[in-house]
């Protein structure tokens, strides 16, 4: 073999091993290139599985807002209910305390009227005027226990200091005595208390 024929073999052998060369390069360029692109579909996938889950959690959340409120709702429906419920109950219940609140109070005087009663009729053929007297006396006292076992009291007054909270002194005379100076020397009506508190104010004369 001549110099120029080994020349030209080395020629080829290095121009083969320069493409090889770079045959080789360019399938590690190739291998990268798919690497990145393999790398960044992974990136991209779980990027996107983060975001729905991101997602997921709002709707989660939001649906379970959405069933606190409805049971909330539901509570307060409830509890209106049961509001108008008391309050239709205690408006019952007052209306009936108005109407019957008394219904006690009657039933005990009735026993008075029927004494009353029987009084009327002997008085028709009665010829002993202080038994009868003595009857109608025992008919008062009878009733005026009835009225202090319902709370009801006579205000006192002879002999009492005047006390506006209590007495109307409807006249002034002058006292029969130094000592009923001031005083009450005579009472021409009555007055009640019901569970201390004045009903009727005692109508008075004033010793002066």
């Amino acid at each position: 073999m001549t110099e120029n024929q080994r020349n030209d073999q080395n020629t080829k052998e290095d121009n083969k091993s320069k493409v090889e060369s770079e045959i080789l390069q360019d399938d590690i360029v190739l291998e990268q290139d798919n690497q990145q692109e393999k790398g960044d579909k992974e990136s991209s996938k779980k990027e996107k599985k983060k975001k729905l889950s991101k997602e997921e959690k709002l709707e989660k959340a939001l649906q379970e807002a959405e069933e606190t409120i409805a049971e909330q709702k539901d509570k307060y429906l409830r509890l209106a209910a049961e509001f108008d419920n008391y309050r239709k109950r205690t408006i019952k219940e007052k209306a009936e305390l108005i109407l019957n609140g008394g219904e006690k109070s009657i039933s005990s005087i009735l026993p008075v009227i029927d004494d009353l009663e029987r009084a009327l009729e002997t008085m028709k053929t009665a010829t002993d005027v202080e038994a009868l007297k003595e009857g109608v006396d025992l008919i008062y006292q009878k009733f005026i226990k009835i009225l202090g076992d319902n709370g009801v009291k006579i205000i006192d007054t002879i002999g009492k200091e005047l006390d506006t909270n209590l007495h109307d002194a409807v006249a002034v005379i002058p006292a029969p005595s130094e000592e009923n100076k001031g005083k009450i020397v005579d009472c021409v009506q009555t007055g009640y208390t019901l569970n201390d508190k004045v009903i009727r104010h005692a109508k008075v004369v004033v010793g002066e």
